[in-house]
Order: structure tokens, then C-alpha cells, then sequence
């Protein structure tokens, strides 16, 4: 009972007056002020910096200015020296000039005299151009007349190696496109441009140009050279393109 007794007596704690810090106040109010602090601080830097910035800006400017400035007055006194050299060049042309007059009317007498060796030059290579133009002649009929010929043999390639002839608005030059060259993509066209217009025949341009391998189309040509067997060149260049396209 005693014990009882003593355990529920208030303690010398217990009668001790409260105290309220009012810490959670005093914690909002620290942030706050850190806050602000914090934002007082970032602004200030930015501003430092705005006013760094602007500083080197109008620095670079004045450099950009003094170097315009340099420029011209460099511009300036290259434009002078030019001047100058302008004027002393005018006056030894004039000097030269006067000489010059007196060379050309020695040179006028003898070009006189080598015009009469001129036109004999002329009139022996205008009679080698005529001679060459009669041979050109000469093996443009013969070309006419194996035309005729070959008519109804190149109708029977067309249709045996699917191919069609077209013209390219010149005399001695045509293009052969060839069809079904290509097992994955059947209407993809191949073709090739031939110049006629001399005696050894050459293929021009090829289509597709980086596929086709250069060395077979000569090869190709110079069998059509030797035997001017027009169906075998036909023929071997479809072999060509169907190699290229695999």
C-alpha cells in the first residue's frame, strides 16, 4: 500500500513549468529565409553573368569594329598602291605600244610572205579531207548496203532476245534495250548505246553502268569488229547483261 502510494506522487519533473520552442515555426521559417536566400544568390549570379556576357559582347564588338576599320584602311592603301602601279603601267604600255607598231609592220611583211605557204598547206589538207570524205562515203554505202541485209535478221533478234532498237537522234548512233535480263525483276531493262560512225564499232554507254562488267563489253565488240557478225555481238551482250544482274 505504501509502495503504491509513493510510485503515483508527482516528481520535482512534473512540476516543472513548459516550455514551447515552437521548433516546427522556427524550421518553416529557417526554409523559408533559405529559400529566398537561395533565390537572392541564383539571381545574383545570373545577373553576374548576364552582365559578363554583355561585357564580352561589346568587347568583341569594339574588336570586330577596330578590325573592320584595319581592313579598310588596308583596303585603302592597297587601292592606292594599285593606283600607282595603274598609272606606271599605262605609261609603259603607251611606250610599248609605239614599239610594238613599228614590230608589227615588220611582221605584217613577212606574215605576206607566209601566206602563200599557207594556203598551199590549205589546199593540200582540204584535198585529204576529200579523199577521207570519199572513203567515209565509200564505207557508208557498203553500210547501206549490208542494212538491207541484216532488216530481216535483226527483226528475228528482236523477238528472240527480247530487245527493240531505238534511234537517238543521230546518224551513227543507236541504243539496244534489252528486256527480261533479270530473273528477280522481270521488266527491269539493260541497254547499251553503239557508235557506228566509224569502222571498229564501240559501245558507249551501258545501263545499269556499275553492274555490267567493261572488259566482257569489249570483248564483246572486238568479236563484232572481227567478224561483223552483228546477231553474235546481239547475242553476247544479252549474256553480258544477264551475268551483270545476277
Amino acid at each position: 500500500m505504501l509502495h503504491s502510494t509513493t510510485t503515483g506522487a508527482p516528481t520535482m519533473a512534473d512540476t516543472l513549468p513548459s516550455i514551447a520552442f515552437g521548433f516546427d515555426d522556427l524550421r518553416t521559417r529557417m526554409n523559408h529565409f533559405t529559400a529566398r536566400f537561395d533565390d537572392f544568390i541564383a539571381k545574383g549570379r545570373a545577373r553576374v553573368l548576364e552582365d559578363r556576357n554583355q561585357f564580352r559582347i561589346n568587347v568583341a564588338e569594339c574588336q570586330e569594329d577596330q578590325r573592320a576599320r584595319a581592313r579598310a584602311i588596308e583596303i585603302l592603301h592597297l587601292k592606292t598602291s594599285q593606283h600607282r602601279q595603274t598609272l606606271a603601267k599605262e605609261s609603259a604600255e603607251t611606250s610599248e605600244m609605239h614599239t610594238a607598231i613599228s614590230t608589227l609592220t615588220t611582221q605584217r611583211d613577212a606574215l605576206l610572205t607566209t601566206r602563200d605557204a599557207l594556203r598551199a598547206q590549205i589546199a593540200e589538207a582540204q584535198r585529204a579531207v576529200s579523199a577521207r570524205r570519199d572513203a567515209q562515203a565509200k564505207h557508208r554505202r557498203y553500210l547501206d548496203g549490208q542494212a538491207r541485209y541484216n532488216e530481216p535478221e535483226l527483226e528475228f533478234w528482236e523477238r528472240y532476245l527480247g530487245l527493240r532498237i531505238e534511234g537517238l537522234g543521230k546518224e551513227d548512233r543507236l541504243r539496244f534495250v534489252y528486256e527480261g535480263v533479270c530473273e528477280r525483276e522481270w521488266e527491269r531493262e539493260a541497254w547499251f548505246e553503239l557508235d557506228t560512225s566509224e569502222r571498229e564499232y564501240r559501245v558507249l554507254e551501258v545501263r545499269p553502268e556499275g553492274a555490267v562488267d567493261r572488259e566482257a563489253v569489249e570483248r564483246v565488240v572486238e568479236r563484232l569488229n572481227e567478224s561483223r557478225d552483228l546477231g553474235g555481238f546481239l547475242k553476247g551482250m544479252r549474256e553480258v547483261f544477264v551475268e551483270a544482274m545476277k
